[in-house]
């Protein structure tokens, strides 16, 4: 958890804040909600590992699923797939929660692989499902063409997002 941490506070620096680590927000079960930052430059958000990740014997680096909050761009619940590894370019990612799928794009940079909705317009969407599911599915394909399935538990999700929408007042 601390690589993602670094990760996500070099994210919030790249981004332009001066902070040199998050702040705790608290723990909600499996979520743990953060903040960086101050007035234009503060950024608000919650970070699982997933509970289980398939193939098991895959070589990665640190996996999480993030939802963000950037008040300055008025981004509010934008949620972010860490797999650990690099994509197979062109290829996409699919969120599950219950019967509901969500499509990501992907993109490399560096040796890191992220993913972020293709429509933003479904983001409030799925934040909604995880918080009224109880788990949730990530499958993507590494560049190497393993195809990986990460599953997350979404307790205390609806708190720890509470939490960051209220820390950078969204």
């Amino acid at each position: 958890m601390n690589r993602i941490l670094l990760a996500s506070a070099a994210l919030v620096l790249a981004a332009g804040s001066a902070a040199a680590a998050p702040t705790s927000l608290g723990v909600f079960k499996t979520w743990s909600a953060y903040s960086n930052g101050d007035g234009d430059e503060k950024v608000c958000f919650v970070i699982a590992r997933p509970q289980s990740s398939q193939p098991a014997k895959a070589k990665r680096d640190a996996i999480a699923f993030l939802i963000n909050d950037w008040p300055s761009r008025k981004a509010k619940g934008e949620t972010e797939v860490e797999p650990g590894y690099q994509y197979k370019d062109g290829s996409t990612v699919t969120v599950e929660v219950g019967s509901d799928k969500f499509t990501f794009f992907t993109k490399n940079d560096g040796g890191d692989g992220n993913a972020w909705l293709k429509s933003t317009d479904d983001e409030a969407r799925l934040v909604s499902d995880m918080r009224n599911g109880q788990q949730m599915i990530v499958t993507g394909i590494s560049k190497r063409g393993t195809m990986t399935h990460d599953t997350y538990s979404l307790a205390g999700i609806s708190d720890a997002v509470d939490k960051i929408h209220s820390e950078c007042g969204m």
